[in-house]
């Protein structure tokens, strides 16, 4: 078996459930401080982050990824041990797998293989590494750009190992994601009998032709790199489960995956403006999760569809899909930012696994990544 196959496992092995690391990032630098690497631990609360740099001049290149987990769940689901790596079928399987242990694994071995290979290479190589991705995200990446832009330590080039890949390893690349605003919406009401609905104010009546407006409302119509902005609810919750009471109050959680056709502020004010309308008392907090962000030109983007057609022979899609990542934390310094990994279909599911032969192809692309942007310098 291969380098990365056999790195990959040891990872798996390390339960590193979020935001626990469980030693994966010290497996990771002993890996590359035998071949230069520099290693700086940036820990805050209860969250590992490690920055491994070689070089000290420009462009600086970096690979970013996280070496925690979501839960594995039900573990009587899973047909082997989540955290037992284990082949059946040509495919590996374990939690972290294709999220995002794949893409660490296959990142490494490309950094040491292009390392000797072309010990001399322009620029500067850094693995950036964090344990808080899969949760709220409040001590990792977020908090290690801060150090990097107090320092003016500025990156260039920033590929997310992030499973990105759709049917086949390379058929898509991110180049950018939407923006992610929750929200917590408090209505009050006054308790009461059912029977004497003239002495309550039921809450759910009252949100009811709101919550219809919410979501028939047409933030924007998107534009050629986002789809139309979108809000949808994922919990209402009100009553004491009785049947024969009107609740005092309601609770609706709801999101907005937004485009770059809108901001915080204006979803904010658009959102009070329609609630304002039904004339109900109500509380409304905010959380934003993410800015959007976009790459839509630039070296990165040209050096990795050329190593994706160097190694596979086909063409890549670049697209702004799926949910948010720790690329939205670079993106805001400058840095021309991607997202690209293993195939997304297993991630966060039961017997989540990656196929051995896409590990190495994925592995061998980030090799030609490195080659495209480094070897040499650029004309």
């Amino acid at each position: 078996m291969s380098n990365t196959f056999e790195l990959l496992q040891d990872l798996i092995a390390c339960a590193s459930v979020t935001p626990n690391d469980a030693g994966c990032q010290d497996i990771l630098i002993s890996r590359l401080t035998p071949l230069g690497f520099s290693t700086e631990r940036l820990s805050f609360s209860d969250t590992k982050n490690i920055w491994l740099k070689r070089g000290t001049s420009k462009p600086l290149f970096v690979f970013l990824g996280h070496t925690d987990v979501v839960p594995p769940g039900e573990l009587s689901d899973w047909l082997s041990p989540p955290f037992v790596p284990t082949i059946r079928g040509g495919k590996l399987y374990g939690r972290g797998a294709a999220d995002m242990k794949g893409g660490i694994a296959a990142f490494i071995t490309a950094v040491e293989r292009f390392i000797i290979a072309f010990p001399e290479h322009q620029g500067s190589i850094a693995i950036l590494i964090t344990s808080d991705e899969e949760g709220i995200a409040t001590h990792g990446v977020v908090k290690v750009v801060e150090v990097l832009e107090q320092r003016n330590e500025k990156i260039d080039w920033c590929l997310v190992g992030e499973p990105s890949s759709d049917k086949r390893i390379g058929d898509v690349i991110r180049v950018g994601r939407r923006g992610s605003l929750c929200a917590r919406l408090t209505i009050a009401g006054i308790q009461g009998h059912v029977a004497y609905p003239e002495l309550a104010e039921n809450p759910i009546h009252t949100f009811a032709p709101a919550l219809k407006a919410l979501t028939e409302e047409v933030w924007d119509h998107g534009n050629a790199f986002f789809p139309p902005t979108r809000l949808q609810i994922s919990n209402i919750n009100a009553g004491t489960g009785a049947e024969n009471i009107i609740p005092g109050s309601l609770e609706a959680q709801f999101n907005l995956r937004f485009s770059t056709e809108l901001n915080e502020e204006i979803i904010k004010q658009r959102t009070c403006a329609i609630l304002d309308q039904y004339q109900f008392k109500y509380d409304l907090q905010w959380r934003l999760s993410g800015k959007p962000f976009l790459t839509a030109a630039g070296e990165l983007i040209v050096a990795t569809h050329a190593a994706i057609k160097s190694v596979t022979g086909f063409d890549t899609l670049d697209d702004t899909g799926g949910g948010t990542s720790d690329g939205r934390f670079i993106a805001p310094t400058g840095a021309q930012v991607i997202e690209f990994g293993p195939l997304n279909e297993s991630i966060h599911k039961v017997n989540e696994h990656i196929a051995l032969n896409d590990l190495e192809i994925l592995s061998h692309i980030y090799e030609q990544v490195l080659i495209n942007l480094l070897a040499k310098p650029l004309s």
